[in-house]
């Protein structure tokens, strides 16, 4: 049959179902770069410029343009890039071409740059030219060869990545920081290839106050943020859980880099060790005593009481068949068993030998404790206002340094030579004030709440919940109280020094008053010789 025979059956042709590639038509122009110092320093104008000239010489119209920022091409949800793909897929009948500097510019994921370039090809009739690697993209070679340059840009950015956290890895194994340093710090040296010198800023400062009070002092979040407050810090009483469980203000680095290490920093530390294992065993026991067991309720002596014979902790059981609950030394074949309602009387009763029974002896109490402690700490307390003078003259030696330097009377580096030396010394005696400051404003409402309570403790003891009788059991006896099994009786390990001194005084107070006594109140010994521990809670 003739060719113009055939004609006759053109009609009953079918249209290909791959869309026609018209690399003469529309175009649109990504550019991109991946860190914003290429933004600043003119890289992507010199892309967009090159990718015009591309369009002018192939004589194809630059319909639109995207990209223009700093997008990183290791994923290919960037906003820019989404955004002209789906500009591209809606004009598909308008945009024949996408130009781009380079194909890594396009993508660096390999396979999927690949596959998004594919898949606008054959779907769209949309092909991605580079101005750099030019290849016919509508044959199977040029497709091939334009694959390939997606699979080195996917192989670099691997590389460098590797490169990357390998360097992480190495600066992090030898105790240094990488990334944003955690509140309360300041890098002295910052900037690429300095020796960090990540020192305690004065917001760390007032930031280590929080670690003491939740350490020693169990005061809540929201009491540690509001005395922060006050003292011209605000944090949200949110944000302190997060501080609290860094090991970075101990002097520490751990990172996801190094699972499983950890790392002495070089950087310093904002408390000890020592510190911030205390505030992290509060705060398990705290998270562990949100949720009670119902048995829990009925003894809250558990591991509080200990054996006087041999120092092992009672724990306790129920009697199920007559609903009635024991306590019992831990010791394995120990028997010695007793009734919780019967050892919660003596309890009570015990808790009484530090109660004050007449509020008339509230006041004087209060004055005698106060005086006595600061009497007993006169010697520290004169080197502490002694210590907050010199850091005022410090301060003022600064401000005439800044003031020099500003004026020109010296140079540069005089200025900071002086500035550091001055400032080392402030740092020296504000850390020792630290470690040793005696807060007597504390020390007050510590003496309030003490002598307060003590006219009810043993029967805020009985009427509390299970928080309230531990917070009263800890605040008298810190380190727990023992059980005498033979004998049936309380002894102490040590009590609260405020505590302790309430039974003395009181007698004395008493003998004084009826005329029988004519000892002196001198009790320095008994107060300050143990210690005053906090004893602020929330009753």
């Amino acid at each position: 049959m003739k060719k113009n025979e055939l004609r006759a059956f053109a009609k009953f042709t079918k249209a290909s179902k791959i869309p026609q590639i018209n690399t003469q038509g529309k175009a649109v122009i990504y550019t991109r770069v991946s860190t914003k110092d290429q933004l600043d320093n003119a890289s992507l104008e010199t892309q967009k410029k090159y990718c015009e000239l591309f369009a002018k010489k192939k004589g194809i119209e630059v319909l639109e343009y995207f990209g223009g920022t700093h997008e990183s091409a290791q994923s290919d949800e960037r906003k820019e890039f989404q955004k002209m793909l789906a500009y591209v897929r809606r004009r598909k009948k308008d945009v024949s071409c996408i130009i781009v500097y380079s194909y890594d510019r396009f993508s660096r994921t390999g396979a999927n740059g690949a596959y998004i370039s594919d898949q606008l090809k054959k779907k769209e009739g949309i092909v991605t030219l580079s101005v750099l690697q030019e290849v016919d993209v509508t044959t199977a070679s040029g497709s091939f060869q334009q694959n390939l340059y997606y699979m080195f840009s996917q192989f670099d950015n691997e590389l460098r990545r590797d490169k990357s956290v390998s360097g992480i890895k190495e600066k992090l194994s030898k105790g240094y920081w990488i990334g944003a340093l955690p509140f309360g710090y300041t890098n002295l040296n910052p900037g690429r290839g300095k020796v960090q010198n990540i020192v305690v800023n004065e917001q760390g400062k007032l930031l280590r106050y929080a670690f003491k009070w939740r350490a020693y002092e169990r005061l809540t979040y929201d009491e540690i943020a509001h005395k922060l407050t006050k003292k011209g810090l605000y944090i949200r009483s949110k944000k302190l859980s997060s501080y609290f469980r860094n090991p970075f203000y101990c002097g520490l680095v751990i990172s996801s880099h190094l699972p499983d290490q950890v790392i002495e920093g070089k950087h310093e530390a904002l408390i000890s060790k020592e510190l911030f294992l205390k505030v992290n065993e509060s705060l398990e026991n705290k998270d562990r005593g949100q949720s009670y067991h119902r048995d829990d309720q009925n003894l809250p002596l558990k591991q509080f009481v200990k054996a006087s014979s041999c120092g092992t902790s009672y724990t306790g059981y129920l009697v199920k068949s007559k609903g009635l609950y024991y306590y019992k030394n831990n010791r394995p074949k120990s028997k010695e068993n007793r009734s919780a309602r019967i050892m919660h009387k003596k309890f009570e009763e015990f808790l009484k030998k530090y109660q004050l029974n007449d509020k008339k002896y509230l006041a004087p109490l209060k004055k005698i404790i106060k005086y006595t402690f600061i009497e007993s700490h006169k010697e520290q307390l004169q080197e502490i206002n002694s210590l907050e003078k010199e850091i005022i003259k410090l301060d003022e030696k600064l401000e005439v340094l800044e003031e020099r330097f500003v004026f020109d009377e010296i140079t540069k580096e005089q200025y900071s030579k002086f500035k550091l030396k001055i400032g080392k010394e402030k740092e020296q005696k504000q850390e020792y004030l630290l470690k040793n400051d005696l807060d007597v404003s504390n020390l007050e409402k510590a003496v309030d709440y003490a002598v307060n309570y003590s006219s009810k403790l043993s029967l805020l003891w009985r009427s509390g919940d299970l928080e309230v009788k531990r917070q009263i059991q800890n605040m008298v006896f810190p380190e727990g109280i023992l059980f005498d099994h033979k004998n049936d009786c309380y002894r102490t390990i040590r009590v609260n020094a405020i505590f302790d001194t309430i039974p003395s005084l009181t007698s004395i107070l008493e003998e004084n008053k009826k005329g029988t006594s004519s000892k002196k109140i001198d009790l320095s010994h008994s107060v300050a010789g143990t210690g005053l521990e906090p004893v602020t809670f929330g009753l």
